[in-house]
């Protein structure tokens, strides 16, 4: 199941260059704005909780979704862009096997926990 999903996120992430493709950007601004959605990583300086928070709201594909849509029908092609990016990096981020934080820990992810596996974790 682990390597359908992971196929599932690059395919997602393979729709989010398709759908920067039809934006009127020049193609060096989805690599400069590809990482910035781990800003939301900022607030684990405060602790956990908000850390988690923080990271979630930029992580999430619902979100990136109504950044896109909005920005299609009212708002303009920089909302649009913003949605493409989230939604790019989000499906980027789970393929690599970084889900949604839980609140105790950066590590514990609704994907399961990050890093290398010890005996506590089989």
């Amino acid at each position: 199941m682990e390597i359908t999903l992971k196929i599932e996120e690059v395919a997602q992430f393979g729709l989010g260059i398709f759908l920067f493709s039809q934006l009127d950007f020049s193609w060096w601004v989805f690599p400069a704005l590809l990482l910035l959605p781990d800003i939301g990583m900022l607030g684990y300086l405060a602790n956990p909780k908000t850390g988690a928070i923080t990271y979630n709201l930029f992580h999430n594909k619902a979100i990136a979704i109504v950044f896109f849509v909005g920005g299609m029908l009212f708002l303009g092609e920089m909302y649009t862009l913003a949605g493409v990016i989230l939604f790019s990096h989000a499906a980027m981020d789970r393929a690599l096997g970084y889900g949604l934080k839980y609140p105790d820990s950066f590590k514990n992810t609704h994907l399961g926990r990050i890093g290398q596996k010890t005996k506590s974790d089989s």
